[in-house]
């Protein structure tokens, strides 16, 4: 009992999220002695602590973005790409409420320049889109397609990649640094991780978002 009191009392109080990620799991990770921050399909997070960035990716992309002049960075995880045309049976399935990775790059790199980055500072680092979701077109081809595009396009410097394959990753990031680690989810992981990403997609389709993103 005693030593029980003991060990709460020496746990770190996690401190206040920053304004306007109040909605993420943060908590204290007694393995990296440092708050860890989990970042869900549709979401991201911007930092200049000493925090680590957790995320699981099957067909979707994480894009981690570090200015190491300033410390800071941040992660984001989209599962599409961007709005087409014409809806295939993929974006027929989750609708407008998905998280565009068009979307969640202008919001991370414009939260890092909110926080006091410089984009000619930025260094990005992509990870995931392997094909877990066998039954269904390959949509993490196309989110691998869409951020190497992406990254081109807007004349960013990408330092490093692990993409593609047919197993999930965790990828753990660290904002102040920017370092980035990689573990593949192998076996009963990926089946866990399969009917993860198709209940975030029947999730989805059940609770369509109200607006569109605004762009700065």
């Amino acid at each position: 009992m005693n030593i029980r009191l003991a060990e709460r009392r020496t746990t770190p109080v996690v401190s206040p999220a920053p304004p306007g990620f109040e909605h993420l799991r943060r908590f204290w990770d007694p393995t990296h002695s440092c708050v860890t921050v989990k970042v869900l399909p549709g979401e991201y997070y911007v930092s200049d602590q000493e925090e680590l960035v957790s995320t699981v990716l099957g067909s979707c992309v994480s894009a981690c973005i570090h200015d190491a002049r300033r410390g800071l960075g941040g992660m984001n995880h989209f599962m599409l790409p961007e709005p087409v045309g014409e809806r295939d049976s993929w974006s027929s399935t989750v609708g407008r409420a998905a998280r565009y990775g068009s979307d969640a790059m202008e919001q991370l790199i414009n939260s890092i320049i909110k926080a006091g980055g410089q984009r000619a500072d930025m260094r990005v680092k992509i990870f995931g889109g392997g094909r877990v979701l066998a039954q269904m077109s390959d949509v993490g081809k196309r989110n691998i397609e869409f951020a190497q595009r992406y990254i081109a396009t807007e004349n960013l410097t990408l330092v490093a990649s692990d993409l593609g394959d047919i197993y999930p990753r965790q990828v753990q990031f660290f904002p102040h640094s920017g370092r980035a680690r990689v573990r593949q989810l192998r076996r009963k992981d990926d089946v866990a991780l399969v009917a993860d990403e198709k209940g975030y997609l029947k999730r989805l389709a059940n609770d369509p978002i109200t607006g569109e993103v605004e762009l700065f």
